[in-house]
């Protein structure tokens, strides 16, 4: 491709600084095609100042103000976080309500994939077997008992794609009955009942744990599947909930546990391998979009791309979930403004509110978010990643706001949908699990290995020199956007497209390949005992 003239992005008319767009940064000296001259050595990513700042002034990206100058900057110097004092929050009163309406998008129609339809009229993109925990006590005994599955077992059915143990570090030493601990019960629930699982719930319980599985899972809780697993007590309203308790006076030794689980694994996976795809609306996608090892090419290329992508899936009928309490925080009046009704934006300010009363019980602020890849990767604070966090979900009207650990099908939210959660990678995608994503796409200019064993995870590079680096870990390489080479617009689509040949099977993602997945983590705001 040869040497790149020096570049620099530029997000708003107003802003009064840009990115350094080339590999490897700038050094001091050079000179900008519109004559500006480089004070300093700037990193790629980080920000160049486009005009005198004075000490105290704001310093603006995104059209907003992301800090205020804490010395002089003169014209061409390198702005980075410790020249910055941090803006304070946005208070949660007076903001703007359901004030934008954006023009009606026409409907994009004809576009399918091929999925696994489910009892309870879920889509899954997988056909997997999970097996659920009460307590991470049984975790060692599942972890040895899926394992023979897979060796012993899953050859034998075809149609069957996985099977993963739904391991996490609940259940038991915890204040059960607290008010919070709704979140991580409904939080396992949930997982269980994921479309990619096909309505197949097995349980592996220790015995005397506190969170028994009838609680766990109550009765009216499983779609029936077929007769078998109706309640032989006539109740026809629930499934009957099939578990190996190791506890069990009848398990005599370690081997009879194991034994126990394969024998109940195999009547389920007899009913998966019996399911094969069919052709599905893309309505029936539910996207969960995040991003992590976030830098400052984020908001400039890979989650514009996103977001333009989240609008055509919108269009297409289909649901997509953004979250990131703390990376939508400092947006709060553009949600607010997005919301469809007055009722969404309130529900949206209901779950900052609460948010921010979680932070100060635990004597931090919003600003703990950033870590040191995202400063290096030159986002100064907050509230400049928050900005350029937010473009994924896009520009169409927040349809909904669903609290941690529920159930997007249990409340009836289709479209645009704020899922609250905490902006940790591993939480946000456990959380967006419960609420029912059968889809997943993660956005990084840092680079992660991150993926899920329970649902496709697509993998989109903010950086160009990421993707080169990362070439079978990267599945989208969004940097084009940067260089000129794409359009948003064409990335987006990409996006689109390689969506449905994920979800159709037709194309595994990198980290299926590798068979790369975080550990589930739930978020867990009650007391541990």
């Amino acid at each position: 491709m040869g040497i790149r003239p020096p570049l620099y992005i530029r997000m708003h008319a107003s802003d009064n600084v840009a990115i350094v767009a080339n590999d490897g940064g700038l050094p001091a000296g050079t000179v900008f095609p519109d004559g500006l001259t480089l004070v300093d050595k700037v990193p790629q990513a980080h920000k160049v100042a486009l005009l005198d700042i004075p000490q105290g002034a704001a310093v603006r990206r995104y059209g907003v103000t992301i800090g205020y100058a804490l010395k002089d900057l003169p014209r061409g110097s390198w702005v980075h976080e410790r020249l910055l004092q941090m803006p304070a929050a946005r208070e949660l009163q007076g903001l703007p309500v359901a004030t934008v309406q954006p023009a009606p998008q026409p409907p994009l129609a004809g576009h399918t994939f091929e999925g696994y339809r489910n009892p309870d009229g879920s889509v899954g993109t997988r056909n997997i077997l999970a097996i659920t925990q009460t307590v991470q006590c049984v975790a060692g005994v599942t972890d040895y008992a899926v394992q023979r599955i897979k060796a012993e077992l899953l050859p034998r059915y075809p149609h069957v794609d996985d099977v993963v143990a739904l391991e996490h570090t609940y259940g038991c030493g915890v204040a059960i009955d607290a008010p919070d601990a709704v979140i991580p019960i409904r939080t396992v629930r949930n997982i269980a009942l994921n479309p990619n699982f096909g309505g197949e719930v097995m349980v592996v319980s220790l015995g005397c744990e506190k969170l028994q599985p009838e609680r766990l899972l109550p009765p009216g809780s499983i779609p029936i599947v077929d007769e078998r697993n109706v309640a032989d007590v006539g109740d026809t309203e629930a499934a009957k909930l099939d578990v190996v308790c190791l506890q069990d006076e009848a398990h005599v030794g370690f081997m009879s546990m194991v034994e126990s689980i394969l024998r109940q694994a195999e009547q389920h996976l007899e009913r998966l391998n019996a399911r094969r795809r069919e052709t599905v609306p893309a309505s029936e996608l539910v996207v969960g979009v995040q991003c992590g090892g976030s830098d400052a090419f984020s908001g400039v290329t890979a989650n514009p791309a996103v977001g333009f992508c989240t609008d055509l899936l919108v269009r297409a009928g289909a649901t997509v979930m953004f979250s990131e309490v703390t990376e939508v925080r400092d947006g709060i009046d553009q949600l607010t403004a997005r919301a469809s009704t007055p009722e969404v934006a309130r529900a949206m300010v209901r779950e900052m509110a609460w948010y921010d009363a979680y932070l100060d019980k635990g004597r931090v602020d919003r600003s703990a978010n950033t870590t040191p890849g995202n400063k290096k990767g030159g986002l100064s604070n907050i509230v400049e990643k928050a900005m350029g966090s937010i473009v994924k979900s896009g520009s169409a009207p927040i349809a909904g706001v669903l609290p941690p650990g529920e159930k997007l099908q249990h409340q009836g939210l289709k479209g645009l949908v704020y899922a609250a959660t905490p902006a940790s990678d591993f939480i946000c995608g456990t959380l967006q699990l419960a609420a029912g994503m059968n889809l997943h796409v993660f956005t990084t200019g840092r680079g992660t290995p991150y993926g899920l064993a329970e649902v496709p995870v697509i993998k989109v590079a903010t950086r160009s020199d990421l993707a080169r680096r990362w070439h079978d870990l990267m599945d989208i390489d969004a940097g084009t956007i940067a260089t000129g080479d794409k359009s948003i617009e064409e990335v987006g689509w990409e996006l689109f497209r390689l969506m449905l040949d994920v979800a159709s099977g037709r194309t595994r993602t990198w980290a299926e390949h590798w068979k790369l997945a975080n550990a589930l983590v739930l978020f867990n705001p009650a007391p541990v005992t």
